[in-house]
């Protein structure tokens, strides 16, 4: 009788094992390895201490990989996802091919109107919101103030591409090993043509005109890429057709760039005082122009998105109500001061006088980000959105390859000429392959 009485009292506690392992839904979510994202999963614990039925498995890949990865598992119906860290980009072109789950059912108090108009904009689709950013950006320039002082130049709040020149000559120091501009490099649609497109946008260039014909044989792409590769080649750090966002801001964290044009969410990375040498010598403007109208500041938001093939709808949606909130942004202070709260998503947080005492870099960003029109990206007309990027499905397999003819420039494998050729011939022909 004791046996049988202990036998069964173990067999009870095994239901009751196997119903608690039964209660405890995983959350598969895929990341880009940048620093705001690697912040949240430090602080996860705060989400799992809220919702110990909820377990978090991280994936975290390099920008590159990572648009491959949720792209093909998306496409393809996969469900090795439940969350997925996308862009602008990608967020209206997925939602109409009914890719997404919307989040128009998220909670009152996560106050889907006190997102950024700007931002919001971009990932609503037919009054549905597909995706909740994590960080909002544009693009600026950020400067060494000490450098800059001493090449006897004052930088202005909104440069033109031409004074960026003379103070990367004016900076440069190849002896001590500072460079005067650091930019992106690396091949890719979202890295070095992501730059060298918002830049072409000033220089009056276009992907496409209204008939959707390549463009990369006019004047004004030739002229984009010649200045851009004029400055890396003459004052920018060797090797920097590998570069890509992480690669400069570590650059210019140890004190190695002059100057660095890049995306705004670097300026709480170079002003912090445990990871930047030069944390108390940075300056920050707008991108620069080339009095055309048109700045070469681009608009973009990492988001966090449900894909259709999640099989934990509800557990993702309330992940990302958690690492999307006022609330997250007010553990993030408590944790690493204010300066390094996500930025660029939330009117609250530029309302907010402890954010602005902290980041002296808030106005820029606010101001860039208002400064780019995804409607009206270049000087003349095109028949497409974006400002760093087409808003069509192909454009990030074509931008990849013209990318990497780019960087191919740059790394001395071929002329200006030879990279332009090659691209305006690539895109027609993916162009008419799609039907344009």
């Amino acid at each position: 009788m004791y046996l049988r009485n202990a036998l069964c009292a173990a067999s009870a506690l095994a239901v009751m094992a196997a119903g608690a392992v039964q209660a405890e839904t995983t959350v598969t979510i895929a990341t880009v390895n940048n620093g705001d994202m690697i912040r949240m999963q430090g602080l996860a614990d705060d989400f799992t201490a809220q919702h110990p039925d909820i377990k978090l498995e991280w994936v975290t890949l390099e920008e590159n990989v990572l648009r491959q990865r949720v792209t093909q598992d998306i496409a393809s119906k996969g469900g090795q996802f439940d969350v997925m860290t996308i862009g602008t980009y990608e967020v209206p072109i997925w939602a109409k091919n009914n890719w997404l789950v919307s989040l128009n059912d998220m909670p009152s108090e996560w106050d889907a109107d006190d997102i950024l108009p700007a931002i919001r904009g971009g990932l609503t689709v037919d009054g549905n919101l597909y995706a909740a950013p994590f960080y909002g950006e544009s693009s600026m320039v950020m400067y060494r103030t000490d450098l800059m002082e001493k090449a006897g130049l004052e930088m202005p709040d909104a440069p033109t591409w031409e004074f960026i020149k003379e103070a990367a000559a004016g900076m440069t120091d190849k002896d001590s090993e500072v460079y005067g501009i650091c930019l992106r490099g690396k091949a890719g649609w979202g890295e070095n043509m992501a730059f060298l497109t918002a830049m072409s946008n000033s220089f009056g260039a276009k992907w496409f005109d209204e008939n959707w014909t390549a463009q990369f044989d006019s004047e004004a792409w030739k002229t984009t890429l010649t200045f851009y590769m004029d400055l890396m080649t003459n004052y920018g750090p060797p090797g920097a057709s590998t570069n890509g966002f992480n690669e400069n801001l570590s650059l210019f964290q140890q004190g190695k760039c002059g100057m660095w044009i890049d995306a705004t969410v670097a300026a709480s990375f170079v002003t912090n005082p445990n990871d930047s040498t030069v944390a108390d010598k940075v300056g920050f403007a707008l991108a620069p122009d080339n009095g055309l109208g048109k700045r070469g500041n681009w608009l973009w938001a990492w988001t966090l998105a449900v894909p259709a093939g999640s099989d934990a709808t509800d557990e993702a949606k309330t992940f990302i109500e958690w690492a999307t909130s006022k609330s997250y942004t007010e553990l993030v202070a408590s944790k690493e001061g204010w300066a390094n709260v996500p930025p660029g998503t939330r009117t609250s947080l530029y309302e907010n006088q402890n954010y602005l005492d902290a980041a002296p870099f808030a106005e820029m960003t606010l101001n860039s980000i208002n400064a780019a029109d995804p409607t009206n990206p270049s000087v003349d007309p095109v028949p497409y959105t974006g400002v760093q990027f087409v808003a069509i499905p192909e454009f990030a397999g074509i931008g990849t390859q013209v990318g990497q003819e780019f960087s191919a420039a740059l790394a001395g494998q071929q002329s200006v000429d030879e990279a332009l050729a090659k691209a305006q011939a690539l895109t027609t022909d993916e162009m008419e392959a799609a039907g344009y």
